[in-house]
């Protein structure tokens, strides 16, 4: 089997497009590897370099007959290729007194001055505004996409698995990638065809998708939303790139000079412009950095070529490597414009030259550019509908007219493989399998309906003890319209059912006006954030937390009913008013107390709140992106601010309500990207109730009793230590993404990430809220950080075996309080990049 698969990848490598191979090793006379060798086609200007192991590959649709090779401090090496196809080369390099003239040799330490590579540079520094798109005041081109996804490094031992009996037909479309020379199965393809229109002097952009076609997956927009968020758009002359939620320093930043060596290594005529090719790689390991090369033009120093490599010493996770190649036509004697974007990721669990993986490549083709056709700022304004019917199902005319480059064989071959395995019951398991992990939903077609999450069955609390939730919600698609979901929860202590039951409809498009409302009777964990909604449906941490720190007692029984308008007349402004009727009362009397003063009552005490609110919110969210158009949509990225203004009024008179009281709440988070050193997270919150109000009514300062690191609380804080009636608190996290770790030689190669927190809050409480409140001081007390901002600072260790994270987490004051944490350690697990 192994040597008919040896047969099979041989001869895919001989019927591939490119004519020469060739791939190998480079090490020196101690059986040590050269990392950043140049490894070149002898008379082209077509080459890469090592990676940090010495390992090299690379592809040409030439025949080429000699390899060279040569670094810095050793004799330059010249292979014959005698054939088209060399693999497993193994070059060893010899200490070099002299240096050979008719080369360049690259290499070492680079000086940052009197460096012809790093003067440049600084000229493309100095150009970059001017070369491009934004020389022109609008712009227009067609745009084509295709993201494909295939499993890698298949053998012999891997056909043989128990996983593909009964599949064995689709490894006969292996092949063989001209990055890596690794064998691949193609199982994913996407097409998208847009139009893309700009105006620089309005700086407004806008895409207009005209097809989107995928190889048979039934959730197609989950996957358009996975791939969109996976491959964001870079720009090379930025300062960083984004990738996989990490930013890279880009081989032409400013800050480059800081970050890579630099080295002129040739210079030739490239399409009758005369080129030099600059060669890159980084000055320091384990940092998140590119290796490879670039071509520029001599007098506009505009990019001709460039590709990008990221070391395997970078600290990112579940990618082993990641390729890209740019290309840039020369529409005149001074204007260079993006032609093709090629990107390639090898994701893996291990960085193992040999571990298996999948391949995600996205090829992007530009076209048909036109310029300074201006058009209104309205046009800009209006959305069309990318998942509209019609878009999604082109006819194979519009494809083959609008692709700006073919399908090979294997793509084509992508559509009648999936279009096989749908039709295969074990491939439809393994598949429904992946979805149920995904979704935390199990899907029942016939029904219409889908079980879960499966996440939520079973919980834990002191009321309630162990708990039991089952949830199920209606589903025709991922654009329904409506949609009904509810679940049934029993505790094993209380031995009581609670229930949770909701509606909503989008009944206009275009404004997405939606109506909501629904009910639930559960128990729930009040306090746990400041800026509060009344999600009827919500999980609480009260059923979701099996461990806690301390007493988990402070709970409350709440039964809520709620009706809701939103709409949105703004992309990402959403409105909303509504009302809700709750009635709240304590689920542990003992422990816990909710009791206030209450004249109308034969004790003058009630231990019940009766209470109906309107609200009114709104929600900004710039920059965020979403996919479909049903009443529910998915979220497209992470890397957008959110503004939200709340306002509640209490009203006396409707339905028996027991308070009358306005409340007005204010939050701010954003994102922010601090260049090459990680990324911050920032969360403003305002917020001051008008008039008197029992505990149950009032914001609580969000402690965390678990063990698990929450964003927005305070893990030094039990539930209900801090109670407020106006508060400011400001919650600020910084990810530095191992750039501190990455220059301590002991901690290098562990690939941790270093985070820092620090978070306060100040509060009042009012001497009549206190009052009112009294009788619940029993077992409850009523204080506010209002003396000084009570704060707490943190110290995290992430990426810790690529999955865990571990805070330590200080209390900065207010320790003379009785039982007062003055330090905890929390935790949270999670595949990140």
């Amino acid at each position: 089997m192994k040597n008919f698969l040896l047969f099979v990848v041989l001869l895919f490598s001989l019927v591939a497009s490119a004519q020469t191979k060739v791939g190998g090793i480079v090490i020196d006379e101690d059986n040590q590897p050269v990392a950043f060798a140049n490894v070149l086609f002898k008379g082209s200007y077509e080459g890469t370099i090592t990676d940090d192991n010495g390992n090299f590959y690379m592809e040409s649709e030439d025949d080429h007959p000699i390899l060279l090779i040569s670094f810095i401090g050793y004799e330059s090496v010249e292979i014959p290729l005698t054939t088209k196809v060399t693999y497993k080369m193994k070059v060893i390099m010899k200490e070099s007194s002299q240096q050979l003239d008719e080369v360049v040799l690259v290499g070492g330490k680079q000086s940052k001055k009197n460096n012809p590579a790093v003067d440049i540079l600084r000229k493309i520094w100095a150009k970059k505004r001017e070369n491009g798109l934004r020389k022109f005041n609008q712009y227009a081109f067609e745009k084509y996409e295709k993201v494909e996804f295939d499993l890698n490094t298949i053998d012999s031992a891997l056909m043989k698995k128990k996983i593909f009996k009964g599949l064995e037909f689709v490894f006969k479309d292996l092949d063989t990638s001209r990055i890596t020379g690794k064998t691949y199965l193609p199982i994913f393809l996407n097409e998208t065809f847009s139009k893309v229109y700009g105006d620089n002097r309005l700086n407004e952009e806008k895409e207009e998708i005209l097809g989107n076609k995928n190889s048979g997956f039934d959730n197609n927009q989950s996957i358009i939303a996975f791939v969109a968020d996976l491959y964001q758009e870079y720009d090379i002359y930025d300062n960083y790139l984004k990738f996989f939620d990490k930013s890279f320093t880009s081989p032409l930043s400013r800050t480059g000079v800081d970050v890579y060596n630099y080295a002129l290594r040739d210079s030739a005529f490239i399409e009758d412009k005369w080129c030099y090719n600059i060669v890159y790689y980084p000055r320091r390991k384990n940092e998140l950095t590119f290796k490879g090369d670039f071509w520029v033009n001599d007098s506009t120093y505009a990019v001709k070529n460039i590709n990008l490599e990221v070391t395997k010493s970078a600290n990112i996770n579940w990618v082993k490597e990641i390729y890209i190649e740019q290309d840039f036509e020369v529409v005149n004697d001074s204007v260079f414009l993006l032609k093709r974007d090629y990107m390639m990721s090898d994701f893996s669990f291990q960085k193992k030259e040999e571990s298996r993986g999948m391949y995600g490549k996205r090829t992007t083709v530009f076209d048909n550019y036109t310029f300074d056709q201006k058009k209104p700022k309205e046009f800009y304004k209006t959305e069309s509908n990318p998942y509209d019917t019609a878009v999604l199902n082109r006819d194979s005319t519009f494809w083959e007219n609008s692709r700006l480059e073919s399908l090979n064989k294997d793509e084509k071959g992508i559509y009648q493989l999936l279009d096989t395995l749908k039709t295969v019951p074990k491939f439809r398991s393994y598949y429904n399998l992946v979805s149920i992990l995904g979704s935390g939903y199990v899907e029942i077609d016939k029904w219409n309906m889908d079980i879960g999450s499966v996440y939520d069955v079973f919980g834990y609390n002191q009321a309630e003890g162990p708990r039991f939730r089952i949830g199920a919600r209606s589903y025709f698609g991922e654009n329904d319209l409506w949609r009904v979901e509810g679940y049934t929860a029993y505790g094993f202590t209380d031995k009581k059912f609670k229930h949770g039951m909701s509606g909503k409809i989008l009944l206009d498009k275009k404004s997405r006006l939606i109506v909501s409302g629904g009910n639930r009777r559960d128990i729930e964990q009040l306090g746990v954030s400041l800026t509060a909604t009344n999600d009827v449906l919500g999980r609480s941490i009260a059923s979701s937390s099996l461990v806690t720190v301390g007493a988990n007692n402070r709970l409350t029984n709440i039964n809520l009913s709620k009706f809701n308008i939103e709409i949105e007349p703004v992309t990402n402004l959403r409105l909303g008013i509504g009302g809700t009727f709750r009635k709240l009362s304590s689920a542990l009397p003992d422990d816990f107390s909710l009791d206030y003063v209450d004249a109308d009552s034969p004790t003058g005490i009630s231990s019940e709140i009766n209470q109906f609110d309107f609200n009114a919110l709104v929600v900004y969210t710039p920059g965020k992106r979403t996919i479909g158009y049903g009443v529910e949509r998915k979220g497209m990225n992470e890397d957008y601010s959110t503004l939200l203004l709340s306002y509640t009024k209490g009203v006396d008179v409707v339905f028996d309500s027991d308070f009358s009281y306005s409340k007005l709440q204010f939050s701010y988070s954003q994102p922010w990207q601090i260049g090459g050193f990680g990324r911050l997270f920032s969360t403003l919150e305002m917020g001051k109730t008008f008039n008197t109000v029992p505990l149950g009514l009032l914001n609580v300062v969000p402690g965390n009793q678990t063990f698990f690191s929450n964003y927005g609380t305070f893990p030094n804080l039990d539930f209900y230590e801090f109670v407020t009636d106006t508060y400011v608190a400001l919650h600020l996290q910084h990810n530095f993404n191992g750039r501190i770790f990455s220059r301590i030689p002991l901690l290098r190669k562990l690939n941790l990430r270093e985070i820092i927190g620090l978070r306060g809050v100040w509060g009042d409480l009012s001497d009549e809220n206190k009052a009112l409140s009294l009788p619940a001081t029993i077992n409850t007390p009523l204080q506010a950080p209002s003396e000084k901002i009570y704060y707490e600072y943190s110290l995290g260790i992430g990426n810790i075996f690529k999955i865990l994270r571990i805070d330590f987490n200080f209390r900065g004051n207010y320790l003379d309080a009785p039982d007062a944490r003055p330090f905890s350690i929390t935790g949270t697990f999670g595949f990140d990049f």
